[in-house]
Formats: structure tokens, sequence, C-alpha cells
């Protein structure tokens, strides 16, 4: 994994959107977890998430935050924890303002293509929106055209999904399919443990 410490510091060096984002203390972009064939890929750092607190999911006082508590109930589904997955960030910085988002999210697509090809996924699940067409690059009109599908990016199987933000309706009830029907594919085919 020295690669990805190398890519890190590219990121933290990178001033592409130095007048958009934040940039924040802990300078590792990608929290890993025993398995590397599942990567989770959101939208941009959670101002109180794991860029301040150091672990993906959890706030400064180690508690699971609201979306990273519906995540496990659907990771539940396919008998993993949170901390078993890798997870990345389309965007590398804080924005201070989403009508940031498009534009910071060009700026990192190339890191994002860097740390994925340094880790190599079998599957990648893209929550919500931004991450989504981040990865895909693809035009669509709403998110429910493409959540549940599988798309093939550098090899990668994308698969994205509702974020699980407890703010949207469908961040539990329009995943949970999602996690019933790829659980043989996301189980057995796809994970080997890291020893």
């Amino acid at each position: 994994m020295e690669h990805l410490k190398e890519i890190d510091e590219e990121i933290y060096k990178c001033n592409l959107c130095s007048d958009m984002v934040e940039k924040f203390p802990n300078s590792k972009t990608v929290s890993i977890g025993k398995y590397s064939d599942i990567v989770i890929l959101g939208e941009a750092p959670a101002n109180n998430g794991w860029r301040k607190s150091g672990i993906a999911w959890y706030d400064v006082n180690h508690k699971l935050l609201p979306s990273g508590v519906i995540l496990q109930k659907l990771l539940d589904e396919i008998n993993l924890k949170i901390e078993d997955t890798y997870f990345l960030e389309a965007i590398k910085c804080y924005p201070k303002d989403r009508k940031y988002l498009s534009k910071c999210s060009a700026n990192c697509k190339k890191y994002l293509l860097k740390q994925l090809d340094a880790i190599k996924p079998k599957i990648v699940l893209s929550l919500g929106d931004s991450a989504t067409k981040s990865i895909l690059g693809i035009k669509y009109k709403k998110i429910c055209e493409v959540v549940g599908k599988e798309f093939d990016v550098n090899g990668y199987k994308v698969i994205p999904i509702y974020h699980p933000s407890p703010i949207s309706q469908m961040s539990y009830k329009g995943n949970i399919d999602i996690f019933k029907n790829y659980y043989y594919i996301i189980l057995f085919h796809s994970i080997a443990p890291i020893f």
C-alpha cells in the first residue's frame, strides 16, 4: 500500500481547488479495510467525519455517523462490517459550498483513478449522485436511472446506490434489494481475505 501513500502525498500538495475547499490536518484519503475487493466511494469528506476523526464513518467522539448506521445495516445483508471495506471520497477535500462539487470532482478524478488502480477492487459501490457521476462520467437525469445497475469502469464493476444519508427516504429501503440481490456476487465472487 506504499503506492497509496504516495498518491496521498500528491493529493495533499494539490492546489487546484484551493479557493473552493478546506484542507484537513489528516492527510490520509483512503480508509483501508480487511478486503480490497470492495471499495465504497463517497462524495466528499463530511465536515464532522473521518477527515477529522481519522476513522471512516465515525465522528471525533468515535461515534458512528448516521449515514454509517444505515450503511452498516445494508452491509449486514452481506455479512460485512463498515471497517471491512475500503473507503474513498470522489472529492478529496471539504468543499466550502456544494456548487463546487462538479469542479472539485473533475479536478480530483485523476487521483481517484490512481487510487483505484492501486487498490484494484472488483466492485465499487458509489454512494449517491455526485460520487456516481464522478466515477461513471455519464449523463443521466435522476440517480434512480442508474441505481443498482452494473457499469464497467476501467475493469471495475461499479454499482451505484442511493446515499445512505438518513435525510433520504431511499437510503435504506431503496438500497436493501440491491444488497440482497448482490449477496452472492459480492460475498462469494469478490471478497478474498487479505492475509
